[in-house]
């Protein structure tokens, strides 16, 4: 059980004590009154002795009580009727509610620290983030408090309420106070009149209560004196008076009001009566005048919240007089034998409210510390000269009676022994015994005469008397089956057995239990019941019989009193935690059952309470269907309380709690948070925005996207790709655009990257880089894409969704900018929001919301969070009191009406820091600033749009097509460049290009190439030009990647655009190709925190094979130019067509065969065909041969010699001929680079060979390339097409086989000389003759298979 303050024995002593009447004279009441007290009142804080006392048994033994403590009340002429007491028991529970800043009482438990205090209530109710330190701060605690003083102050009232009875005498009186004030004419005759009311009252048959415990009552004579008032003598004399009339020892002279009550406060007089008047005693009569109560029953008292109107029905209260008992109903209809049934809740004025008031009122305002002496003198007095000596006697006389009517010997003391020592009568068994629970003795009867000897003897702690007297009285009520004595006797046997000092036997629990049974069983009193449960449990809990206790209290729970039964499966509850080995979880079992037993009584404190201890056991282990309902219970609760605040945090707890709820629960809970929601925003609609429970939002998911969306394709125009928020995060693709965007920024630098150079990022997500403050142009939107996911099984309605934000203005142009302001939701003149009318997020489902901001100034801007109203949609079952049919239309879809505006904020945790030994060692995370984005000044915002861009070439085929550049923006733009990894893809033409037409569709059907007509005679006959590489932007320094756009005067206007031809290659292999483009270009004026700006086109090229060419270069001295010198050499072609005719194509017409070199040139073709040009069907090869002679050798300039084969000559000099050339020659010598450094580092331990190597390399180097000019007729939807292309073939080596397209060098390369075994066929002898070498490769067979 809890813990109280007083000791078992304390307890059970105060249970029982000596009841004394009070009956005053109207005079007396109004000097007490003038203290704010009656005369009951006044001396109750005095009525337990300080001091032993003595008396003697009837054995003539001295006796000592301790601590003995009287009752004195009002003389009430009515009994209580039970629904008065019920409405006290209720308010003595109301009011009583744990103490703020007491130690509380922890218990740890297994791997449970359990709070069992008032911070229980706060250390574990959801919205509670700190209930692990709270306990853990507690449980260090070694200081105990009472648990649950409303239990205390319940069974206190209940036991002072209890209404004497026939059966038993404890609550009869043993003695009569008469009040007289010393300032009355006749006093005495006063003394006169209250004696006789006193014995009219005890005596007349009108008068059946209160009970009186012997005829003869004492009488004790009190004279009240006022001290303030003088006649001190007068008193005195009185008193005298009294004395030779009544005895010294039967009557008393009070002095009070030493005090004048209006002077000035000059001392602090403390205060007893107040702990004392907070206590709902059963006599408090000024209490309970005239206050109204409420009577609610069962079926009503668990009242839904959900219509947020709590049932109160009131009824007229009772003024009470002197006649009348306190808690006297004016309702007779009520004539229920027991304290049970419809249970009372506290209404207004409440008790606790009436006892505020009373108590701001000082008490004893006339009274002096030396009166508050005088009282506790007067107490003793009475005590040991009056009430202890009457006692003794009535003791005395009836033990002599008891003798004298058994005829036994000597007392009945002696003869104790001699009753139990010989041997027991069987007692029958309590179910064998008839009912008879209706009999009654006479008043003289010898068995009522043992019983109220026996409760003599209690009252005054002579237990071993006492338990003799109930053994005796028990065993002759059984003989009579008089069950109700017999259950009153065997409850006071076991109570008094266990009080006996020494404990001699031990305490009979299977008394009590029988007592209990009768109660219940047979005799149908739930409240003798109820007395012998409270008292047997708290001796089995000093015991630690505490399964025994529980089983007990829980054996007294019915559906009668949902009060009682609350309180005892607390108890209960208590119990099962402070055993041996704590039962936890039936301790939050029976909490649970108490609180929904409170919550039944009206006791909806008491209830949370009850709840929120549970809620202990059941948080975090897995059980969501538990706490869900503790969680709606305590949310429910909450509200009823007006704790709106907690009520939302429960019902927020279910919500992102994983529900296991069915869907129609579900939304009953979720109609339920809105309702109590709704509430609470209505108390305070001007206060902050609070956060929302659903849906759930991902913040790490979130990315953001800074930029306008790009239009889609026009016709044969075609958009450039950019970037999206609909494509998908590929971080090689993002790392291929950083390393273009530093490649063309540093060529833009002139070779070096700036140190604040940052690469630009369009769209930002949990893989970006988001370490840096990312930068957004003023006028261009800012989309931000939410991840919502609703984890309930019923749809989500959210409306009028927009984003939170703040923002500081800043010029950035200026060094200094002391003032910023800040602003909110609000301000569309600075950023504007765009606002989602509606968005419906179905069951389980995850959802992406794209909002958008437009900033207007520039600054620092903040995106908070998201903002929004909460609802939920028609379709779902009806809310408690409320009509779902009063839905509103918002657009397509019908909310149900409730809906909340709240918001959640998006914060996002950066990446763990891994770098330094402090960061591995700890948990660090590194910022993410996504959401932080910095507005600068306005910036040219550039478009491309691609016309006539084919999807599919034939490998080699050279096709026109244009681009247009469009600048969107009010600034004019320069710089236009453009990077790619594959710059022999396309061109835009050289210097010596021609003007194209502006518009694409006048060239359709003219020739990618420059042509001109040949006559006959220069047939097969090199016609020689020359160009060099910087004439087409080759870019042969360091970045042949970037190409610079040709725009007039370098500047595109605001608003204006220019089409561009773009010839594209074919790349050389088939396959898909993705070729990545990034634009590049800046503003005319330089901005401090964006320089530049990038646009990206991802092009996919589909490649179809088409020819195969194969060269090789061998000298012949035979050979003479013109000149007459040799040294001449034979150039061999071999032209395969691989093509398969999958795409069309007839035929292949080889027109032109070209050489470029700085070097050599061909002079002619040495087998002359009678056909003008080659044709090649499918699968045919043609081999041609020409001859070359060196020419001319210049640094910087190639001399073209072009063989023709029909009549028009392709200038091989001019673009795109020479463009796409000298492209690819870039590609070569890069790809020569990587592969020579690669190779030569691998082989770096082979030395001894260098200078041979060296020197026959130089013998055999020949730089010449040969481009095979092409036409291919195709057939498509019934229209021949003519294709044009070229293929290059690139000549190093005397004697080694060239190809078109690269070749992937087979071997592991391991072998230096295998590795110049394929590039020199000089070397071949050289493998030949070091065998042991050449056989560490693998591949020495193949080469010397290809060389031979």
């Amino acid at each position: 059980m809890a813990q109280c303050v007083q000791s078992v024995q304390e307890f059970l002593q105060d249970a029982f004590v000596p009841l004394v009447a009070a009956l005053c004279s109207d005079e007396a009441e109004r000097l007490t009154r003038r203290n704010g007290l009656s005369f009951a009142e006044l001396v109750k804080p005095f009525c337990r002795l300080t001091s032993e006392v003595h008396m003697r048994d009837p054995n003539n033994q001295l006796h000592v009580i301790k601590n003995l403590k009287i009752a004195i009340n009002n003389i009430i002429t009515h009994p209580p009727q039970p629904g008065a007491i019920r409405k006290l028991l209720n308010d003595v529970v109301s009011v009583s509610q744990p103490a703020e800043g007491l130690v509380a009482n922890v218990i740890t438990a297994g791997d449970y620290d359990l709070n069992i205090s008032d911070r229980s209530v706060k250390a574990n109710v959801p919205w509670y983030s700190n209930w692990k330190e709270t306990l853990m701060e507690l449980n260090a605690s070694t200081f105990y408090t009472a648990t649950t003083p409303w239990f205390e102050s319940y069974r206190e009232s209940f036991l002072q309420s209890m209404p004497a009875s026939d059966h038993e005498f404890l609550n009869h009186y043993v003695a009569c106070m008469l009040v007289v004030s010393s300032s009355e004419p006749e006093p005495v005759e006063q003394f006169l009149k209250l004696s006789q009311e006193q014995h009219r009252i005890q005596h007349s048959s009108d008068y059946l209560y209160p009970k009186w415990f012997i005829p003869n009552t004492l009488k004790y004579y009190v004279l009240l004196h006022d001290v303030s008032a003088g006649e001190e003598q007068r008193a005195d004399s009185i008193y005298e008076e009294m004395k030779q009339r009544y005895g010294t020892q039967g009557c008393y002279l009070l002095k009070i009001n030493s005090r004048v009550s209006n002077r000035g406060v000059d001392e602090q007089i403390p205060d007893p009566w107040s702990q004392y008047l907070q206590k709902n005693s059963i006599q408090n009569q000024e209490s309970y005048e005239d206050g109204p109560y409420t009577v609610i029953s069962n079926k009503s008292a668990d009242h839904l919240i959900s219509d947020g109107l709590d049932i109160d029905i009131r009824v007229d209260g009772l003024s009470n007089n002197f006649k009348a008992h306190p808690l006297q109903l004016d309702h007779p209809s009520d004539t229920s034998g027991t304290l049970d049934g419809t249970d009372f809740i506290k209404t207004t004025p409440s008790l606790h409210e009436s006892k505020k008031s009373s108590s701001g009122t000082p008490h004893g305002a006339c009274l002096t510390l030396t009166d508050h002496d005088r009282i506790r003198q007067f107490i003793q007095e009475f005590t040991f000269r009056g009430l202890l000596p009457h006692i003794e006697k009535t003791i005395r006389q009836l033990n002599d009676q008891l003798i004298s009517r058994k005829g036994l010997s000597r007392s009945l003391f002696s003869a104790t022994k001699k009753w139990f020592g010989g041997g027991k009568v069987p007692e029958k068994s309590i179910n064998e015994l008839k009912n008879t629970s209706g009999l009654l003795y006479p008043p003289e009867a010898p068995e009522l005469q043992i019983r109220k000897m026996a409760d003599l003897c209690f009252l005054v702690q002579h237990y071993e008397l006492a338990y003799s007297c109930y053994h005796t009285a028990k065993k002759d009520f059984l003989n009579d089956q008089a069950m109700l004595y017999a259950a009153g006797a065997l409850e006071m046997a076991a109570v008094s057995a266990f009080l006996q000092p020494g404990a001699p036997r031990p305490y009979p629990a299977h008394y009590m239990d029988t007592a209990i049974q009768t109660y219940r069983d047979i005799c149908k009193n739930m409240v003798l019941a109820e007395r012998c449960v409270l008292l047997s449990a708290e001796i089995l809990k000093s015991q630690s019989k505490y399964s025994e206790a529980a089983a007990l209290l829980i054996r007294l729970t019915s559906e009668d009193s949902d009060l009682r039964s609350a309180l005892l499966l607390e108890q209960a509850a208590h119990c099962f935690i402070n055993m041996k080995s704590p039962m936890v979880r039936k301790f939050a079992f029976h909490m649970i059952l108490a609180g929904h037993r409170f919550s039944k009584a009206g006791q909806k404190k008491h209830a949370l309470r009850c709840y929120c201890q549970a809620m202990q056991v059941y948080k975090g282990k897995g059980w969501s269907l538990a706490e869900d309902h503790i969680n709606f219970t305590i949310g429910r609760q909450s509200f009823t309380l007006r704790q709106l605040d907690n009520a939302v945090s429960a019902f927020r707890h279910i919500l992102i709690n994983d529900s296991k709820q069915p869907a129609a629960q579900q939304g009953a809970f979720l109609r339920e948070y809105l309702y109590v929601y709704k509430n609470v925003t209505q108390l305070s609609p001007d206060g902050p925005l609070p956060q929302l429970p659903l849906p759930y939002i991902n913040s790490s998911a979130t990315r953001v996207f800074f930029g306008h969306n790009r239009r889609p394709a026009e016709g044969e125009k075609q958009a450039a790709t950019h970037i999206s928020l609909d494509q998908e995060y590929d971080s090689e693709s993002s790392q291929q655009w950083k390393e273009l965007e530093e490649q063309v920024v540093a060529v833009a630098n002139k070779g070096i990257i700036p140190s604040n150079f940052q690469p630009t990022q369009y769209c930002l997500n949990s893989y970006s880089d988001n370490s840096r403050f990312p930068l957004a142009v003023v006028e261009e939107p800012i989309t931000v894409e939410v991840a919502f996911r609703n984890p309930l099984k019923v749809p989500l309605l959210l409306t009028d969704v927009s984003l939170l934000w703040k923002f500081q203005p800043k010029d950035f142009n200026v060094k200094h900018n002391e003032e910023t302001k800040e602003l909110g939701v609000c301000g569309n003149d600075v950023i504007g929001a765009e606002v989602i009318a509606e968005f419906l997020i179905n069951s389980e489902e995850t959802k992406m919301a794209r909002l958008k901001l437009f900033p207007h100034q520039t600054g620092e801007l903040h995106i908070l969070g998201v903002v929004y109203n909460l609802g939920t949609i028609q379709g779902s079952t009806a809310l408690d009191g409320l009509d779902p049919s009063t839905g509103m239309q918002t657009g397509k879809l019908v909310s149900n009406g409730l809906s909340v505006r709240g918001r959640q904020d998006l914060e996002i945790q950066g990446p763990r820091l891994n770098n330094t030994k402090e960061e591995k060692t700890s948990i660090k995370y590194g910022p993410d600033r996504r959401l932080d984005p910095i507005i600068t000044e306005e910036m040219p915002l550039l478009e491309v749009f691609f016309i006539n861009f084919p999807t599919g070439l034939l490998c080699g085929e050279i096709r026109k097509a244009y681009v247009e550049f469009v600048n969107v923006s009010k600034c004019p733009l320069t710089a236009l460049k453009v990077v790619s990894k594959h710059p022999e893809f396309f061109t835009f033409g050289g210097n010596t290009a021609v003007l194209t037409p502006l518009s694409p569709s006048a060239s359709e059907n003219c020739s990618a190439y420059k042509t001109v007509v040949t006559d006959s005679t220069s047939l097969r006959t090199a016609l020689l030009s020359s160009a060099s590489s910087g004439d087409f932007g080759a870019g042969m320094g360091s970045q042949p990647e970037v190409i610079h756009v040709p725009l007039l005067d370098s500047v595109l206007l605001p608003g204006a655009s220019v089409q561009l031809p773009m010839w594209l290659h074919g790349p050389d292999e088939e396959g898909v190709h993705e070729i990545n483009f990034l634009f590049y270009y800046e503003s005319i004026r330089k901005h401090s925190k964006m320089c530049h700006r990038v646009l990206r086109h991802t092009a996919v090229i589909c490649t179809s094979r088409s020819l195969n060419v194969r060269a090789t270069v061998s000298r012949s001295n035979a050979l003479e130019d013109e000149e007459g010198r040799g040294d001449n050499m034979l150039v061999f072609v071999d032209v395969e067509n691989i093509n398969t005719s999958e795409t069309g194509v007839k035929e292949f017409h080889v027109v032109q065969v070209s050489s470029n070199s700085k070097h050599w040139k061909l002079q002619k073709s040495v087998k002359v065909s009678e056909d003008k040009d080659t044709k090649l069907a499918s699968r045919e090869r043609a081999k041609l041969c020409f001859k070359a002679v060196r020419c001319k050798s210049s640094d910087e300039t190639y001399t073209f010699a072009d063989i023709v084969f029909g009549n028009e000559q392709i200038i091989s000099s001019a673009s795109p001929c020479a463009d796409f050339f000298f492209r690819s020659l870039s590609s070569q010598l890069k790809r020569a680079r990587v592969q020579s450094s690669t190779l030569v580092s691998q082989a770096a331990a082979k030395q001894s060979f260098d200078e041979a190597v060296r020197l026959i390399q130089k013998c055999s180097e020949v730089d010449l390339n040969i481009v095979v000019l092409w036409k291919a007729y195709v057939v498509e939807d019934s229209k021949q097409l003519i294709l044009e292309g070229q293929h290059h073939v690139a000549l190093h080596t005397v004697g080694k086989e060239a190809f078109s397209f690269p070749r992937k060098l087979q071997g592991c390369c391991c072998c230096y000389h295998c590795y110049h075994h394929h590039q020199m066929n000089a070397l071949h002898t050289l493998c030949i003759a070091k065998p042991r070498r050449a056989a560490a490769c693998a591949y020495m067979p193949a080469c010397i298979k290809v060389t031979s």
